[in-house]
């Protein structure tokens, strides 16, 4: 198939951009802007548009397919050209729907946790051999792509993004999928752009609970009030709750006990504790016993971003985390505090989204960072005038994270500052952000936040 991909730079968008080349289908694209890892990742494989921009001539009826991303416009003028000849459109989750829709569905959804557990089941599969196709929204250790796509595999695993299909889809891309066997890990509502109150948030996982197909499965985390609620009215499915393992901390290192025995586990934090007993879950729906599972659960060293360790000196350490939505935000610092009690703990999180900037979803954060020694918080002035956001002051944030000792910055450099000034023998550093500090070097900060 000729496919043509509108706004290919995006994550998700670039990933199944080269899954489908490697399968032998002719892919051109366009976007006004695309950056990295993106840009190389497609640069190298000869998918990088010659010029950034968008030109509606080069879409013919030659084209059989186009794809279009979140970051188009619903007049972008190529997708105006598509729909004036006739073109079939796809957003990228319909896409995956229709290749998947022969195989055993199996989604991972829910506000938090859902790239860790979906990249758990993952490395589960891949070490037992199985063959399976899979969306994940992150890089994940021996996995070369974000997306893989084929004839042969039963299965496909979906990390369901509960965000919108498309400038011209508006349904969350989890609607799309029609599991077999599901998982939701927790409702907490984010994305207020899209979902402006609570109720309308979770209704999108009602909706999602309504299209498992019948005879499924939900496995769902009942430490979750909300969640749970909504599962108590649920009749046609086999519904099976989750919590948290027995575990244990000893010496740095966590223990999962099952059946009197103790599995060593590389990843920490009371939350992906909880993530591996949903994951164990969903393979056991896959015909995956529980001794082949934390037989090879162990090894799995996390995703990318997810509790990230930058860098390590002695005692001294800086983590990275993708955490950004206040359930996120108070679950990863949670865990660093569990982890490492006894050492000195500074968080620092970084108001990146439009939810996060915004003055009536802030107090959200009430308490998130309590857990932390010493506590910053960050955003960058430019990108709340570029999201069209009211002005956000220095007393909002703090009154929103209800912490006195809380430090508000607006200049990256006086945050580095600020860091730097709090290491001291046996710290722990934790950078929470969806974006990038305003271009801080997270490898240069962290050989100079752990070198006493």
């Amino acid at each position: 198939m000729n496919i043509h991909f509108i706004a290919i730079g995006g994550s998700a968008m670039h990933n199944l951009a080269i899954a489908l080349q490697s399968t032998g289908h002719h892919i051109t694209g366009s976007d006004d802007e695309i950056f990295e890892p993106s840009k190389s990742r497609l640069l190298k494989l000869g998918l990088l548009p010659g010029e950034f921009g968008w030109y509606p001539d080069s879409l013919t009826t030659d084209i059989d397919a186009v794809i279009l991303g979140m970051h188009a416009r619903k007049d972008n003028p190529e997708l105006l050209r598509a729909q004036q000849l006739g073109l079939k459109i796809y957003s990228y989750p319909e896409f995956l729907y229709y290749h998947s829709k022969d195989k055993k569905r199996v989604v991972i959804g829910g506000s938090h946790g859902k790239t860790t557990i979906t990249a758990i089941i993952m490395h589960v599969l891949k070490n037992l051999k199985y063959d399976f196709d899979y969306l994940v929204g992150s890089k994940i250790k021996d996995f070369d792509v974000m997306v893989r796509l084929s004839d042969s595999a039963p299965i496909m695993i979906f990390e369901g993004d509960e965000y919108l299909s498309s400038p011209i889809d508006l349904r969350p891309k989890f609607h799309w999928y029609a599991p077999d066997i599901a998982l939701i890990s927790g409702i907490a509502w984010d994305h207020i752009n899209v979902f402006p109150t609570f109720d309308n948030y979770v209704s999108q996982f009602e909706k999602f609970i309504s299209i498992i197909n019948k005879k499924g499965s939900l496995i769902y985390n009942n430490e979750d009030e909300v969640l749970s609620n909504l599962v108590s009215d649920v009749t046609d499915l086999n519904t099976v709750p989750y919590s948290y393992p027995d575990y244990s901390i000893k010496n740095g290192i966590n223990y999962i006990s099952y059946n009197d025995k103790e599995v060593e586990i590389s990843i920490f934090g009371k939350h992906n504790m909880m993530n591996i007993n949903g994951a164990r879950l969903v393979c056991n729906e896959l015909g995956i016993s529980d001794d082949d599972f934390y037989g090879t659960v162990g090894s799995f060293e996390g995703t990318s971003n997810r509790l990230e360790l930058v860098a390590r000196n002695g005692n001294n350490r800086l983590y990275k985390d993708f955490a950004h939505a206040p359930s996120k935000v108070k679950a990863t610092v949670d865990a660093v505090k569990e982890q490492f009690e006894g050492s000195t703990f500074v968080a620092c999180l970084e108001l990146h989204t439009f939810s996060s900037l915004n003055k009536e979803f802030i107090d959200q954060y009430k308490d998130s960072m309590k857990s932390a020694d010493k506590a910053a918080v960050y955003f960058n002035e430019h990108t709340i005038a570029m999201k069209q956001l009211p002005e956000l002051s220095v007393s909002d944030v703090m009154k929103a994270f209800n912490r006195n000792d809380l430090e508000v910055f607006t200049d990256p450099n006086v945050l580095v500052s600020w860091l730097k000034e709090n290491k001291e023998a046996s710290t722990i550093f934790l950078l929470m952000s969806s974006g990038n500090y305003s271009g801080i070097d997270m490898e240069q900060l962290g050989t100079e936040l752990t070198n006493l």
